[in-house]
């Protein structure tokens, strides 16, 4: 993305000024001398405001609600709105993008974060009025983008709008990803295989059953997304510094909040308490919680995948996956699981920025949270690769796995965990005895039972069917 370095400057500036002075603002710049003074105070991290569009995108909207209901007011004149609001709508178009260059990473409670978008719209708005860049008495950054509002309730519920956008993303590649399991479930439908417990012989299954499995996992995790990204539809617009709602009109919450909900699409809804809003920060908690669960069962899902195609001549070798890279500088023929691996490692960086979420929202005092932004960069970033990661993994690995099937069929029919399937006709004692034996003298449980005598040919044949130990079944003795 475009960094602050590569714009194209002439050289020429404006004379902008704050409280702590003066500051030469190269004429190109649609932002201001406080999004300046942000970008000398906090060069933290290699994430800027234009790597997140989805929260450009609720801060525009944001700005356009306040500048509809202060219109609505009759506290914005309109000539002024109107500028507001298509500035905001070129936001949205995707222009300007690269004019929101403060750090994701920042002091202040996003105050940095609010201002730029404040400057960036009211420099693009004084355009559209005929003015330059800076005259500032026809389109003030505060007067009149931020008329109403206080970064605390801008910016939290700028950071909500982009986040329930997020998580509708994050769903529809879960469910693309969920597609593929089912699809891949139904062409191994028939693969007999073992199943195991504690990495030891359980009994069989099918490798239609075992990916049937992984896609239901992950199918509860689509309701728990819903259901927490809900939550975020509580907004706290007008609570303005605390929640007290000073220096804005009476009917301004319900105004603003009506036009956040037609611009956005959304169900939004203004919070009962705006001072518990505008101080608590439950509701990314709970949302952060959802997504490190889907990281969390990714995770063991992949787990699972490496350890199925493990070989392939000395580990299990039940399925293969699509072989995407040499896999050793050193070892001629070796190829990793690299991409089970990379969403492995997605998952742990999940799972710390959970805990980044936790503590930060610990850290609240009083009437505000002012460790917002590290939230919002915790959460973006957590959707942002998972979306990635699990259109990779669907689309470099779920999708070209094939199974060994006489691979699979061989592991079942010398394993001693067929004996379970044995047990309702032989019993505990002599299942046991068998199982034992088998160990001992390497011989198969099918072989030692007709040895005994215990069971004859035919009632063992039926008994060991496939069909027969991969799903409840009547158990008739003789």
């Amino acid at each position: 993305m475009t960094d602050i370095t590569k714009f194209t400057l002439s050289g020429k500036t404006r004379t902008e000024h704050d409280l702590l002075g003066e500051m030469e603002v190269p004429v190109e710049y649609y932002f201001g001398i406080q999004t300046m003074r942000a970008l000398d105070n906090f060069t933290i991290s290699r994430s800027k405001l234009y790597d997140y569009p989805q929260f450009i995108y609720g801060l525009a909207d944001v700005k356009q609600a306040a500048a509809l209901a202060n219109k609505d007011l009759g506290l914005l004149d309109k000539t002024i709105a109107d500028a507001i609001v298509k500035a905001c709508e070129e936001i949205k178009n995707g222009q300007w993008r690269d004019h929101f260059q403060v750090d994701m990473v920042q002091g202040g409670a996003g105050t940095s974060t609010n201002m730029n978008a404040n400057e960036v719209i009211a420099n693009r708005a004084l355009e559209l009025l005929g003015h330059q860049k800076g005259e500032y008495t026809f389109c003030h950054p505060n007067n009149h983008v931020n008329l109403s509002q206080s970064t605390n309730d801008a910016y939290p519920t700028a950071i909500k709008i982009a986040l329930y956008r997020s998580v509708g993303e994050l769903k529809k590649s879960l469910e693309n990803l969920i597609k593929a399991l089912h699809q891949k479930a139904g062409q191994f439908v028939h693969v007999i295989k073992m199943g195991r417990t504690q990495l030891q012989d359980a009994v069989p299954m099918t490798l239609g059953q075992e990916f049937e499995a992984f896609a239901a996992t992950l199918q509860e995790e689509t309701e728990r997304l819903e259901q927490n990204r809900k939550l975020l539809l509580e907004v706290n617009m007008g609570a303005t510094a605390i929640g007290t709602g000073i220096n804005s009109d009476p009917a301004y919450t319900g105004i603003c909040t009506k036009h956040l909900a037609r611009i956005t699409g959304m169900e939004i809804v203004p919070a009962t308490n705006m001072i518990e809003a505008t101080s608590d920060t439950g509701v990314f908690i709970m949302n952060s919680s959802a997504i490190k669960r889907l990281a969390v069962k990714l995770s063991k899902m992949c787990n699972d995948l490496r350890l199925l195609s493990s070989g392939p001549r000395t580990g299990l070798n039940e399925i293969n996956l699509p072989p995407m890279q040499p896999g050793s500088s050193i070892m001629p023929g070796k190829v990793n699981p690299v991409i089970p691996e990379v969403v492995n490692q997605i998952a742990y960086k999940v799972i710390g920025n959970d805990l980044t979420v936790t503590m930060a929202s610990e850290a609240g005092q009083l009437q505000l949270n002012v460790m917002e932004p590290i939230i919002a960069l915790a959460l973006l970033e957590n959707i942002e690769m998972l979306i990635q990661g699990m259109n990779t993994l669907r689309s470099k690995c779920i999708t070209g796995i094939t199974a060994n099937e006489d691979r699979c069929k061989d592991m079942v029919l010398h394993s001693i965990g067929l004996v379970t399937a044995l047990n309702p006709y032989l019993g505990y004692e002599k299942s046991t005895t068998i199982a034992a034996e088998a160990l001992q003298t390497g011989k198969g449980v099918y072989e030692l039972v007709l040895e005994k005598g215990w069971l004859d040919k035919s009632k063992l044949d039926e008994i060991l069917k496939p069909e027969n130990m991969i799903q409840p079944r009547k158990i008739q003795k003789d």
